[in-house]
């Protein structure tokens, strides 16, 4: 049987309310930048099958994934390839290891 302060020695409940909310904070931050990398790769793999948007799953990913990559369009040259999915995500997990390294 283990007994609850066993388990949690040197926290007290306050201490443990602050690393509830950190973990939850962290949680939701990973989730969020992960379903904001999926939305980008979707977008991109859409973008073969339908190049003019006209379905409404293509609508939404662009509606989503726009605020990201436009400003990295309007920084990058013209070139024949897009590669601003690919910067946005590599932004994207590099956003994410800051912010979850400051938290921890």
């Amino acid at each position: 049987m283990v007994w609850y302060n066993e388990q949690y020695p040197s926290h007290t409940p306050e201490e443990g309310r602050d690393t509830n909310m950190a973990n939850y904070l962290q949680t939701f931050i990973a989730l969020l930048l992960q379903i904001l990398s999926m939305a980008i790769l979707v977008r991109v793999l859409l973008s073969w099958v339908d190049p003019m948007a006209n379905m409404r799953i293509s609508q939404v990913m662009r509606d989503l994934t726009e605020p990201i990559l436009a400003p990295i369009r309007s920084i990058m040259p013209n070139m024949m390839f897009d590669f601003s999915p690919l910067i946005a995500m590599m932004l994207l997990q590099m956003l994410g290891r800051l912010l979850l390294g400051a938290l921890q």
